[in-house]
């Protein structure tokens, strides 16, 4: 339920099938929420379909339909551009394609940005190590894009991983019961459906209520870390200079280093006999994760 005089936000919700392979709503609620323009895309570039959808939404406020038609049309059938390059779609929409594998920086990536701005230091150390320990995690706000901004947001903190559970950025009403399952996720659930959500048997959930910036945990997950990588993370969130650019993602990507980094130190090999003749033989393959 949203207000009839409430303006236009942008928002995001995601559909994952049953290989795990994520596809991304990018919606435009127009002002009075008379209507929601959706695009659907497997490519996870939010600010790019941002644009495009408020470009849309100004034909349809326009009537401009063929132009709006013509864009459609063009967007459909154009290929996967690579990684910046240039592409047209009309007059009014030219774009670089982003590159998707790349950390994300401030302010060009929203969903960082808001989540940076609404959380402090310590709540985000707290919900991040609230996901390594693959927790139930509940995000909440009143407005949908930042609702969905600071579920990717969090997220995107776990990079070269990824959160391999439960992951609905926004919770339709009729999916409550979502926030029952006994196992992890990490799903966005709007203010106004919080008091339902309580209601029900939740067991050891994490709640993050975005807007007044407050963290319920069961559990004190943050002093399980180790308490140098702690210390230093802090150390370098708090600093100005993280503000901008890449450095609250590189902060991240240091911790993961520091925590990951040395997982060789806990492989053993052991070397087949000579009188073992396998039929098959499994190889694992890990990525490095030395900064």
């Amino acid at each position: 339920r949203v207000s009839q005089t409430q303006v236009g936000q942008n928002f995001t919700f995601v559909l994952t099938d049953i290989e795990s392979k994520q596809r991304f709503g990018f919606c435009r609620l127009t002002s009075g929420c008379r209507v929601c323009i959706c695009l659907l895309s497997y490519i996870p570039w939010f600010e790019i379909y941002y644009k495009m959808l408020n470009t849309l939404a100004d034909y349809l406020s326009k009537h401009q339909e063929n132009d709006l038609n013509d864009m459609l049309e063009t967007l459909h059938t154009h290929p996967v551009p690579k990684p910046n390059t240039p592409v047209n779609l009309s007059v009014h929409s030219y774009f670089i394609a982003p590159d998707i594998n790349g950390l994300p920086t401030i302010p060009e990536s929203r969903n960082l940005t808001e989540y940076f701005v609404a959380v402090d230091v310590n709540n985000m150390l707290h919900l991040y190590a609230s996901m390594l320990h693959e927790r139930r995690i509940i995000i909440t706000s009143s407005k949908l894009s930042t609702l969905t901004a600071c579920v990717h947001g969090s997220a995107a903190m776990l990079y070269p991983m990824h959160w391999q559970h439960i992951f609905i950025p926004v919770l339709p009403p009729h999916l409550l019961d979502y926030c029952c399952a006994p196992m992890p996720y990490l799903v966005g659930v709007h203010l106004s459906l919080l008091e339902r959500v309580k209601s029900r048997s939740l067991e050891d959930v994490v709640i993050l209520n975005v807007d007044t910036n407050t963290l319920e945990s069961p559990t004190d997950d943050l002093h399980n870390l180790p308490s140098d990588v702690v210390s230093s993370l802090k150390s370098k969130l708090k600093k100005q200079s993280t503000a901008t650019g890449s450095g609250v993602a590189r902060a991240f990507l240091h911790a993961q280093a520091a925590l990951f980094g040395s997982y060789r130190d806990a492989l053993r090999y052991k070397p087949l006999s000579a009188n073992c003749s396998p039929k098959r033989k499994t190889v694992l393959l890990l990525p490095d994760l030395d900064d």
